[in-house]
């Protein structure tokens, strides 16, 4: 555990070179009064054996779940040596790169970042990332605002089955700032946009369509139909994508005739643990014309004066560099350490790793959703395709299942109740490459007995 070893020598040193008699004084400024002078409820300082004690119990409360929850966090196998050169203390301390000449190791992890998420997306350029999925997308729809200047509405099309944490963060971020979210409705038989829904918005002013493939049912969308009618709507296409997806689905700078127009997503399943919920980086990429609108910063490549390769951020459109009036962002950093991880991740991985990832997820999910319709009280809610994410429907409410499940120590997967009360009692279900057969068989089996004995009580 890093350290700071001041010494009481060091200090009086310290003190004697500031002119100061002591470490009070330094707070002189700050009336008595005002000041606390204990902290009451707060325990006793612990040493670093005993914190590294404290920390291993609470990790072991945690347990080892068998884990098929997904809805936006998945659990990916991490190559070892990712972490391993994350966690080394030149990266892992490592800031903003703003003094370039010190800090072309960082400019190039990042420049190499966006080149590969730009390469994965299909589009021409990507920044250095922001928050997490739902910033993004938040972001995404004010860049839209900015970049579409024939539309004055600042209405945005939004399906109701994208991630409904992501639309509140982006009703949350955007929403007091003008723009308006609509709503678009989804198929019941197939848990899918309906295209035909967008041309009733024919002749209206609308400034963007969000698109999210796959959807947050895990339906696959027909992405080119609604990219086309979107664009046909005179709108920018916001294209919000799981980027393991990417490794064998059609990228958003294919969709359609003209493609996509921004991409954001979360970068979690890239490198990145669960951590119980965080912290998780977004990621942002949109075509060459509209860089200018785009949010946070872009490392750029150049040749010095003696014509060396080098580093260094470009069009930082942000607060603390131009008028406030003018930033396209109040993102005062990104998640760097994150991005670092992804960047360690794809290298290592290569496009034939993570079509391999990609694969072996979707595969599992067939297994999985296979073996749970085999229980009785359960069948598929869609029939429509899917990437590694599956709704399926029970014959009575999902919360006390999943408590039984847990029991069993296995998380069940995530209940839509409260989300889409519309599907009754369903339960979105995830498998990735960690999951073997030998696990699908144990869910299924815990999963009939847990329905077996609610039936019995």
């Amino acid at each position: 555990m890093p350290f700071i070893p001041h010494t009481d020598d060091d200090v009086r040193e310290m003190l004697a070179a500031i002119g100061a008699p002591s470490i009070e004084a330094l707070f002189d400024e700050i009336p008595r009064e005002l000041r606390i002078q204990s902290l009451n409820g707060v325990p006793e300082g612990l040493s670093e054996l005993e914190i590294g004690r404290l920390m291993s119990e609470r990790a072991r409360q945690d347990g080892r779940p068998l884990n098929f929850i997904g809805a936006g966090a998945y659990e990916h196998h991490i190559p070892s040596a990712v972490w391993a050169i994350v966690s080394r203390g030149e990266i892992y301390s490592a800031y903003t790169p703003y003094q370039a000449e010190a800090s072309q190791g960082t400019l190039q992890s990042i420049y190499e970042y966006q080149t590969m998420m730009a390469s994965l997306t299909g589009m021409q350029v990507s920044n250095a990332t922001l928050y997490d999925g739902g910033s993004a997308l938040a972001e995404a729809a004010l860049m839209a605002v900015r970049a579409h200047r024939k539309s004055a509405s600042q209405r945005l099309l939004v399906p109701a089955n994208v991630h409904p944490h992501y639309r509140k963060v982006a009703v949350t971020t955007a929403g007091n700032q003008g723009l308006v979210f609509d709503p678009l409705p989804w198929l019941r038989d197939s848990g899918r946009v309906d295209a035909a829904a967008l041309a009733r918005h024919a002749g209206e002013d609308i400034t963007a369509v969000v698109i999210q493939q796959p959807n947050f049912f895990g339906a696959i969308e027909d992405v080119d139909a609604l990219t086309d009618a979107a664009h046909a709507l005179g709108a920018l296409v916001i294209a919000v994508v799981n980027p393991t997806s990417l490794a064998i689905l059609k990228p958003p700078g294919e969709w359609g005739a003209k493609g996509a127009d921004i991409v954001v997503g979360e970068g979690q399943p890239l490198g990145v643990p669960l951590s119980s919920g965080g912290p998780y980086f977004g990621f942002m990429a949109t075509r060459m014309e509209y860089v200018r609108q785009m949010p946070g910063r872009i490392v750029g490549r150049t040749v010095d004066l003696d014509g060396r390769e080098g580093f260094a951020l470009t069009l930082q459109a942000r607060e603390q560099h131009i008028r406030r009036g003018k930033a396209t962002s109040n993102i005062c950093t990104n998640q760097g350490l994150l991005m670092t991880a992804a960047t360690i991740y794809l290298s290592i991985m290569g496009p034939e790793g993570l079509e391999r990832v990609a694969t072996q997820s979707a595969l599992r999910t067939r297994e999985l959703v296979a073996a749970l319709g085999r229980v009785q009280g359960v069948r598929r809610a869609f029939e429509s395709p899917y990437f590694h994410e599956a709704v399926l429907q029970f014959d009575r409410p999902v919360a006390p299942v999943l408590r039984a499940l847990a029991e069993r120590d296995i998380i069940g997967g995530f209940d839509l109740a409260d989300d889409y009360p519309e599907l009754g009692a369903a339960l979105l279900v995830c498998a990735t490459e960690t999951k073997t057969t030998a696990d699908i068989e144990r869910y299924a089996a815990a999963l009939a007995e847990a329905l077996r004995a609610a039936r019995a009580a």
